[in-house]
Parts: C-alpha cells; sequence; structure tokens
C-alpha cells in the first residue's frame, strides 16, 4: 500500500526530452521527474518491488514478526499514481507489480501458497490505494492541506484494512497466529510505508526538485540530512531514554526551509532509524517490553501520529506560498492598472479644462449681451450654458485631483488648523450653494483646544465636499450639524444629518469612486468621486474616514485627525 505524495496540478509531469536537454542547470531535476513518464518505469518499479519484498520479509523473520515497515508498497503506489497512463496501462503495471511481489515472495522461501495468499493481499491492498487516491484526492497534490488529508486517510489508513484482515485471518487458519497481532502489525505496517514512502515518491516534482539546484541551498540541504541522521542515529539506535521528541523541531526546520519535499524526505530517514532500531531491539522502545512487536508497534505509533503531521504543517507552508505569491501577482496587476487609470484621468482632465474655460468665457459674454442683443429666451439659455460647463469644469478638477492623489503627486502641509474655525468657514460658503435654500446649518464645538494637524486647504475641501453631500441627500431632514470634538489621540469632525439614511450595503460602497449608489437617475447631481477623493485626502492628512448611518435616522460622516 502506498501513501502518495501528489503531483502539484499546475506543473507538467515531465518535459519534453529536447526541452530537457536545453536546460543545463535543470537536466538532472528533469531526468529524475521524467523517471515517472518513461515506458521502462513499471518493469524498475516491479524489480525494485520485488527486492523489497525480499528485504521486509528477511528482516521481518530475523525480528520474529510480520515486517513493521512495508516498503514494497509505498514505492508501487508512488510510480502506479505517478505514471498511470489509461486502464490498459494500469492492466500492465498491475501484472507487473504481480509478478515481482510474487517472485519476491519466493525469492525468500516462502511455500507457493503463502505466496500466491500474499501476492494476492498485496495487490488487493496496492490496487485499492491507487483506486482511493484517485477518488478521494485526484489531484495527488500533497501541496495543499486537503490534497495531502485526504490522501493519507484514504490511500494510508483505509486502503490497508481489507488486506490486513485477510491476511491475519489466514495466517490464524494456518498457523494459530492471533487475528489481532497479525492484523495491527500488517495494517500499521503497510500504512506507514504508504504514508512515508509513497509521499516521498510523489514529492518528488520538478517544482520542488529546483529549489536545490543551487548551491547554497543543497549545501544547507545536505547539512540538515547530516543533522538529522546524526539525531535519529542517537535519538533511536543509541540511546534509551524517551527523547523521540527531539526530532520534531528538526522536522519542523525542514517544513519550513524546505516545505513538502523536505519533510517527505526526513520522515523516510525517521521511519527507517525508529522502526529499524525497535526491530533490532535498540533505542527508546525498549519501554514497551521484551516483545518486539510491542516495541515496534510503539515506534509505528510515534511515526504516524507523532511525526507525520508535520507534513501537513508543510503543505500548509505551502499553500501560503502560492496564495502570497497570487496576492503579489494581483497587488502588482492592480497597481499597473490603477496608475494606468490615474494617468488616463489626469490626461482626461487636462483635455476637458482648456475647452471648457473657452465654453465659460463665451456663455458669460453671451449671457451680458457683450456679444450682441440677446433675448430673455437666449440669456437663460446662455445661463444654463455656463451652469453645465462650470459643473463639467469642476468635474474635470475633481478627476485631476484624484488622479494626484492616487498617484501621490498631492503634496499636504501639515501645519496646526483651527477646526471650529474651518467649520465655521464651510457653513458659510455652504450657505450660499442653492440646494442649502431651507436647510438650517450650525457648528457645535465640544471643549477647547480643537486643533489638529491638517492642510487647511484639503481638510476645507474635504469637509465641503461632506457638507454638499448632506445638503443635497440628507437636506430634507432641514438640518445639518458641523461638530468638533477630542478624541484619545486627536480630533474628531462630524457632518451630520438628518435625511434618509444609508443602508449597510450602500455603507461598504460609499467610498468607491464613480459609485452614486443607484442615484444616477435622479435629479441630485454629481459624479460619484467626491467620497473617494476626500478619503483619499484624508488618509494623505494622517487620518480615518467613515459614516454612521441608520436607514431613516440620517447619516454622520466622520473624519479624525492627529491632535497637533
Amino acid at each position: 500500500m502506498i501513501m502518495s505524495r501528489a503531483l502539484d496540478p499546475s506543473e507538467p509531469v515531465a518535459a519534453p526530452p529536447a526541452a530537457a536537454r536545453s536546460r543545463g542547470d535543470a537536466i538532472a531535476v528533469n531526468s529524475a521527474v521524467a523517471f515517472f513518464r518513461e515506458p521502462l518505469a513499471p518493469i524498475f518499479t516491479a524489480m525494485t518491488v520485488l527486492v523489497l519484498v525480499v528485504l521486509g520479509i528477511e528482516f521481518a523473520r530475523t525480528a520474529g514478526l510480520v515486517a513493521a515497515l512495508w516498503g514494497a508498497g509505498g514505492v508501487a503506489v508512488a510510480v502506479w499514481l505517478r505514471s498511470a497512463r489509461g486502464p490498459s496501462y494500469d492492466l500492465c503495471f498491475a501484472g507487473l507489480l504481480a509478478t515481482g511481489i510474487a517472485a519476491g515472495e519466493l525469492l525468500a522461501g516462502n511455500s507457493y501458497a503463502l505466496s500466491a495468499l500474499f501476492t494476492a493481499v498485496n495487490m488487493l491492498e496496492i490496487g485499492t490505494a491507487v483506486l482511493l487516491a484517485r477518488r478521494f484526492a485526484p489531484t495527488l497534490n500533497l501541496a495543499t492541506v486537503d490534497g495531502a488529508s485526504r490522501f493519507l486517510l484514504s490511500a494510508a489508513v483505509i486502503a490497508p484494512i481489507p488486506a490486513a484482515a485477510i491476511a491475519a485471518g489466514a495466517l490464524h487458519l494456518i498457523d494459530g497466529s492471533s487475528v489481532l497481532h497479525i492484523f495491527q502489525t500488517w495494517w500499521f505496517g503497510h500504512a506507514l510505508g504508504i504514508a512515508v514512502i509513497g509521499s516521498f515518491g510523489l514529492s518528488l516534482t520538478r517544482r520542488h526538485l529546483l529549489t536545490l539546484r543551487h548551491p547554497l541551498r543543497a549545501a544547507e540541504a545536505a547539512i540538515l540530512l547530516a543533522l538529522l541522521v546524526a539525531v535519529c542515529i542517537a535519538v533511536f539506535v543509541e540511546s534509551r531514554v524517551q527523547v523521540a521528541f527531539v526530532v520534531i523541531p528538526v522536522l519542523i526546520l525542514f517544513a519550513v526551509r524546505f516545505r513538502v519535499l523536505g519533510v517527505a524526505t526526513a520522515l523516510v530517514i525517521v521511519t527507517l532509524t525508529a522502526v529499524g532500531g525497535a526491530m533490532m531491539g535498540r533505542g527508546p522502545f525498549l519501554s514497551a517490553g521484551p516483545d518486539l512487536a510491542d516495541q515496534a508497534l510503539l515506534a509505528q505509533l510515534m511515526v504516524l501520529f507523532g511525526c507525520m503531521p508535520i507534513l501537513l504543517v508543510a503543505a500548509l507552508l505551502e499553500e501560503r506560498d502560492r496564495l502570497s505569491e497570487r496576492a503579489k501577482a494581483g497587488q502588482v496587476r492592480a497597481e499597473r492598472a490603477s496608475e494606468a487609470k490615474s494617468r488616463l484621468l489626469a490626461n482626461v482632465a487636462h483635455e476637458i479644462k482648456s475647452p471648457v474655460g473657452g465654453v465659460i468665457g463665451i456663455g458669460e459674454l453671451w449671457k451680458t449681451g457683450q456679444l450682441g442683443p440677446v433675448t430673455e429666451t437666449q440669456a437663460e439659455m446662455a445661463e444654463m450654458l455656463v451652469k453645465t460647463a462650470r459643473q463639467v469644469e469642476a468635474l474635470s478638477h475633481d478627476l485631476l485631483d484624484m488622479a494626484r492623489a492616487e498617484s501621490g503627486a498631492v503634496k499636504v502641509e501639515l501645519r496646526p488648523t483651527d477646526i471650529p474655525g474651518v467649520l465655521e468657514d464651510v457653513r458659510r460658503a455652504t450657505l450660499l450653494r442653492p440646494e442649502a435654500e431651507g436647510v438650517r446649518l450650525h457648528v457645535v464645538s465640544e471643549g477647547d483646544g480643537l486643533i489638529a494637524l491638517a492642510d487647511s486647504q484639503r481638510l476645507t475641501q474635504v469637509i465641503s465636499n461632506l457638507a454638499s453631500n448632506a445638503v443635497k441627500y440628507g437636506g430634507s431632514g432641514g438640518l445639518v450639524v458641523f461638530r468638533a470634538s477630542k478624541v484619545y489621540d486627536g480630533v474628531r469632525i462630524e457632518v451630520i444629518d438628518r435625511g434618509p439614511g444609508l443602508s449597510p450595503e450602500k455603507q461598504a460602497q460609499l467610498f468607491e469612486p464613480f459609485n452614486r449608489l443607484g442615484l444616477e437617475r435622479s435629479t441630485v447631481e454629481g459624479h460619484g468621486i467626491g467620497l473617494a477623493l476626500a478619503k483619499r485626502l484624508v488618509e494623505l492628512q494622517g487620518g480615518a474616514i467613515g459614516v454612521v448611518s441608520t436607514p431613516g435616522e440620517g447619516a454622520a460622516f466622520w473624519v479624525e485627525l492627529p491632535a497637533a
């Protein structure tokens, strides 16, 4: 049975031979990955399985128990999953694997009956692991927590159960062996082989191997591997003290530095030394008792439940890396698009200003009769022309300010600014607006020393924008209040109206440029960039802006600036 490390779905399984030869520094990497796609891969796999079967059986006999680490299943599952090409290929591959397992059983000295039994049971296990992995972890991507968890659970945990049950029942009938003892030894040994060796085989992807082509990274990997081998020998072979937890920090270091491939490689070393030491009667697992089976079981449990979760940590780190790369790429694209938009806005604003100024001048001359006698209707039309042109001119100024603010070209001069004075100036200017007719405007100053560190010109622009919106959209309430108060580390300015208010959905979109919240067809004039510009100007002054509103109860726009 095999625990497989899945291929990254974003990378090709192998490069064409010509392309591989053209990459001088990646030839070894491409060759290693391309093995899984070579026609001879099944033959080499069958030969490897044969050798591993002989070694596993011989080593198990010296320890008096069924092999506590069955590597043949892990190799078979990993290669099968990575090289599968269709039903015909699967049948041929399964036939070669069965031949290799049977030959290994016979070479190890088992009878024909036992060899046939164990070949059938092992093939059932390997086939089940492959089917479950394809069904529940189809991407075979161990570089994600979901993919690694699905593969470990389906291929390593569940797949060996039927084979373990059949083998335990058969051996019980043949020689009276304990069903529970054979079942648990088979299950843990084969699950460990699939989980560890299968993960290692599936982690040998081009993307992972290319990280080792740099000399410094390769040297770092060699140093860490040497450190891990020394620690494993000291902990699992030479020491009789239960200090197996010492390998956990080293595995975490592999996860941090080399992600899934590093952890998968480290787990192979830890498993071989831990289980091998236990089966040789050495190491800290002697505390489990004189029975080698109990010692091997304790070593298996330590690896499966103490070390294998580090593979999920590595998968989580790889997943985070990919998300971070995508976020950075998206940020770069967004910044480029924003820069292009800002340049476009600036160009459009500049192109609008000159002709609009001419239109306003001609309209003023026409309206005042300086171009000749005008009728009352013509004077009214001229006035409408000038009014419309001034609206376009105001839009061009806002567009230019918006483009400059987004590009960082707007400069602010932060000085101590008297907030009540600014509010009073804005109140007086707002009273002159036509839409302010019938609306009462009040300034409320709560406390003394309401001095903020701000650019008075830009702050006036922001508050004027908020006041204009208050009388246009909230003037139906008949009252707009300008309030200044102290907060913990600054000054808070509020522009409060008693209009219809804003829903939470509209509040979330309020500061988006060119978003008029569905009022495009209303009689209220506007172009939807005032609040977006106000937000940017406030941020340039080191402040914050927001709104508090309840539908039907008006709205309170607030600006907070640092105190002088």
